[in-house]
Formats: structure tokens, sequence, C-alpha cells
């Protein structure tokens, strides 16, 4: 009689590729990962709910201390992993965040007035964000060598978008049931079980995938190296400064329909906001992976790099002049559901795209730059900029949306623009960066 094991280890192994030794770490790191994406998606909607409670020079002061605070917790988190066991610093980054949330929880019925505990809460689920997939990512590459990670990744990839479609699902169905300060009980003792999982999969590691001597290093979990160097490197460079534009009306555009929405849901009750923006999570997730999977590859084979890049901003266009003279939630909610899929999916993809045509040092020390200061950076000028617009000016949603449409006008020229550099600089017969 053939052993049933024996039967599903060689069906994994033909199918999935994955070596009998390493069934159990992959399914705990596809495990891992699905937590994780999950308990971010239920505080999401969380944050995002309290805002509408707010006034956009509330929220735009905010976005401020993001800014100035993530680029400071960036830089602590070089420090750290250069002068810590990474070991010791993974466990230690969730349960941290997990004890967080819990204190926030406790803040958020305890306190007489929660404003402050709210907004709080509202900054610090950024730096999560920022720092639970990042992390993750080291971590397996601590634990995999290289061919396993060629085989493996996309597999346990595959969990965060599970993870990504599982969890805006419980604000959407539980937020009107048990109330918002639950939920992030809830994403906390999710975190927490996660320490068993990374502790398992360092001993795995030795027993099974016999990796002992492998480990992260840890100057290149340090974002960017030499800030200066990549500064220079960005300044000094027209295609590096395009994609630092790319980028910067990217934020501009979502920072303008994030507002709209804010102050669009302000007639709606906390708990509704939650699983509104629950459900907006959901779908957009549903949509990236779709579109992702069976289209993107084609419309960048198809349309070159130029026009993908340039195809989203053009929707958009038509988007917030349809909001401008219908500023209805409906009309709002359908425009952020198609920007925000689209991006993951279309523009995000074809963005990083334009990165392999630069040197390994421009990839390790400009981008940085790009991804952190220009991106957060844009929010909290955009952020000042609809305040102005908004509560200095008194404009109302049409006349906003139409700036928001001539923002995106723009936006669109700087995509093609950026993928016609892109195809000359890989037409070049001495571009070698992609080798580098």
């Amino acid at each position: 009689m053939v052993n049933d094991n024996n039967i599903i280890n060689w069906l994994i192994k033909k199918t999935a590729h994955i070596e009998t030794n390493e069934l159990k770490a992959t399914i705990l790191s596809f495990s891992f990962v699905f937590i994780l994406m999950a308990s971010y998606f239920i505080m999401r909607p969380v944050r995002d709910a309290m805002a509408s409670d707010w006034s956009d020079t509330e929220v735009s002061m905010l976005w401020t201390i993001n800014f100035f605070i993530g680029i400071a917790l960036v830089a602590s988190y070089g420090f750290i992993v250069s002068n810590v066991k990474f070991k010791h610093v993974v466990p230690g980054v969730y349960i941290f965040f997990a004890l967080s949330f819990i204190c926030f929880f406790l803040g958020a019925n305890l306190a007489p007035d929660r404003t402050l505990v709210d907004k709080s809460f509202y900054v610090w689920v950024s730096f999560f964000a920022l720092f639970h997939l990042s992390v993750f990512w080291s971590y397996m590459s601590d634990i995999y060598n290289k061919e396993q990670a060629k085989r493996l990744f996309a597999i346990i990839a595959a969990g965060a978008s599970a993870g990504a479609l599982v969890g805006p699902s419980i604000p959407t169905l539980f937020a009107g049931v048990v109330g918002t300060d639950a939920l992030m009980l809830i994403a906390s003792v999710m975190l927490i079980s996660t320490i068993p999982i990374i502790f398992y999969l360092a001993k795995l590691k030795v027993t099974e995938l016999h990796n002992e001597d492998i480990h992260v290093d840890p100057e290149t979990l340090k974002i960017g190296g030499n800030p200066i160097a990549g500064f220079k490197l960005f300044l000094q460079d027209p295609y590096l400064l395009g994609i630092g534009a790319f980028i910067l009306l990217y934020t501009m555009i979502s920072s303008f329909i994030y507002f709209e929405q804010k102050n669009l849901l302000a007639v709606y009750d906390r708990e509704t906001r939650t699983q509104i923006l629950g459900g907006i999570d959901w779908l957009v997730n549903v949509l990236t992976f779709a579109v992702a999977f069976f289209a993107t590859g084609r419309i960048v084979k198809k349309l070159g790099v130029g026009f993908t890049l340039a195809s989203m901003p053009i929707l958009v266009i038509a988007g917030m002049l349809i909001l401008a003279f219908s500023p209805i939630i409906t009309v709002l909610l359908a425009l952020q559901v198609v920007r925000r899929a689209g991006n993951y999916a279309i523009t995000k993809p074809a963005r990083e795209m334009l990165f392999t045509n630069v040197d390994k040092e421009t990839r390790f020390k400009a981008k940085p730059v790009i991804d952190v200061v220009v991106y957060r950076g844009g929010d909290t000028i955009t952020a000042w900029f609809f305040t102005g617009l908004t509560e200095g000016l008194g404009l109302g949603f049409t006349a906003v949306g139409i700036v928001g449409a001539a923002i995106a006008a723009i936006w669109s020229g700087m995509g093609y623009y950026l993928g016609k550099m892109y195809e000359r600089k890989s037409q070049r017969p001495d571009n070698t960066n992609q080798s580098n």
C-alpha cells in the first residue's frame, strides 16, 4: 500500500517545487506573512476612519509629524540592526508593536479625552506599515539560501496576498458588532501569535533547511547607506529627478483623493466608516490580485512602459472631473478603488522597472531617498496644499476636483516622458546597469 504522505510530498515537490525538508518552513513562512498582512489591514480602516473626525489642518499636522518621526525611526532601525543580533531584533519588533496596540486600546478606553490617543494611533499605524513587511523579508533572507529563495519566495509572498484579502473582511463584518477599539486587540493577538513561528523557523533553519551558515548582513538593512550620497546621486541625475517628480505627483493625487474621502465620510459614525473602508481595502486587494496576475504583464508588453505609467493618471483625470461635478460618496469610493488597485497592480510594477536601468549604488542609495523622503515629503506638502485650498481659500469639491484633474494631467505626461527615457536608456549599447 502506498503511503499517503509520500504521495502528498511528491505532488507538492512536482507542482510547487518545494523539497520535503522545506515544507514545514514554507508553510510557517506563508502563515507568518499572512498574519502580518491581515493584522495590518484590520487596523488600516480603523486608522482612516478616525481622520474624518478631524479638520484638514489637523490631518496635515499629523502627516507632517509622520514625515519627520518616520525618517528618525528608519535611521534608528538601521542603528539597532547594526548593534543587536538580528534573531533578537525580529521578535522584538513584533512584540513591541503588539504591546503598543494593546496600550492604544487601553488608552482609548481609559483616557478622559481620547483625541490624543487616536491621533497617536493614526501616526503609529503608518510606522507599522513601514516596518512590518520590511522586517519579515529581511528575516526570510536570514532563513533561506539563494537557491531556495528563487523557488520559495513567490509561494511565501502569496501569503501576503491572502492576508490582504482576509484582513479587511474582519473590520467590514465585525466593526459594527464589537466596535473599532476591539479590532486593535485582535490585531495585537495576531502579532503575538507570530512569535512562536519566528522561533520555530529559526530552529528549522538549522535542523531541516541546514542553513546555519546563512546570516543577514546588518549593513544591507541600513536604508540608503550614506544618505548624503543618496541625495547627491538623486539631484545630479535627470532620470532619477524624473522618477522623483512622478512619485511626487502620485502622492499629490493620492492625498487629494484621501482628503476628499475623509471629508465625505464625516457624516457617518466611526464604526460605519471602518466597515466602508474595510470593504474598499478588500475590493482593492481582489482587483489588484486579478489585474496583476492576468493583465499587467500583457499591458506593459503591448503598450510599453511609457503608456503603462500614463494609463492610470488618465483614468484619474476622468474620475476627478466626474467627482468635481458629482461630489457624492459612491463616485469618490469608486475612484479610490480604481486608483489604488491600478497603482498596486499596474503603476507600481512599471515604476519599479525604471530602477532596472540604474546601477547597484543608485538602487541602494538614491532609491530610498525617493521612496522615503520624496514619498513621505510629498504627502506632507500636498496635505498642506489641500488644506490651503479648502480652509485657506475656501474652495469646494468642484474647484478642488478640477485642480486634482490638472495635477493628474501633469502626472500622466510625466509618466509617458519617463517611459521614453527608460526605453532610450535600455537601447544604449553601453548600458550595463542591469547586470550590476
